[in-house]
């Protein structure tokens, strides 16, 4: 979740990004079953000016490839009723390293904190953030151990769930027009 201030003269002032169309994938692999999800309704936001950035996403959004490891999530683990959204809500620290101005890739270094489940933890992570003419593409990719965030794993299918899950964000962001 990046912004980008182009150097179009129309969108000299901008400074504020938004999507509503980002996507995050988390993926956990063990010995015997992968699984992965996708969602393509995340709502994120970025501050080229201050580097501020957010993110959030309804649970109940995330697509499995299995209806039934879909409804164990939403019922069982994330309790998607209970707690409706996930989100993140950090800074991008070396933001003054990218220059929004001129077309280009750059590593962005981002701290924050992520709420699962209704609990909240410090995240600090690595990604990209591609500057384009009218637009800005934010990327990035961590792990989050389950237990951090109070999701419960019944022993009967502790086996088959990892531990830690891998979560990747990709954005694409355009100037922000209330």
């Amino acid at each position: 979740m990046a912004v980008m201030i182009s150097g179009i003269t129309t969108l000299h002032a901008q400074d504020r990004y938004f999507t509503k169309t980002g996507t995050i994938t988390f993926f956990s692999k063990t010995d015997l079953e992968n699984i992965e999800a996708t969602n393509k309704i995340v709502t994120a936001a970025l501050s080229i000016k201050t580097g501020a950035v957010q993110f959030s996403v309804p649970m109940k959004a995330f697509e499995f490839r299995k209806g039934l490891m879909q409804e164990h999530f939403n019922e069982s683990y994330v309790e998607s009723d209970k707690y409706p959204n996930g989100s993140f809500k950090g800074t991008i620290t070396n933001n003054a390293d990218i220059k929004y101005d001129k077309p280009g890739t750059y590593e962005a270094n981002v701290e924050g904190q992520l709420t699962i489940h209704g609990v909240t933890r410090p995240v600090s992570t690595k990604g990209k953030v591609v500057v384009a003419e009218k637009s800005i593409e934010a990327n990035t990719s961590f792990n989050v151990l389950v237990a951090d965030y109070k999701i419960s794993i019944p022993s009967l299918v502790a086996d088959k769930i990892s531990k830690s899950v891998q979560i990747n964000v990709t954005t694409k962001l355009e100037p922000f027009t209330p």
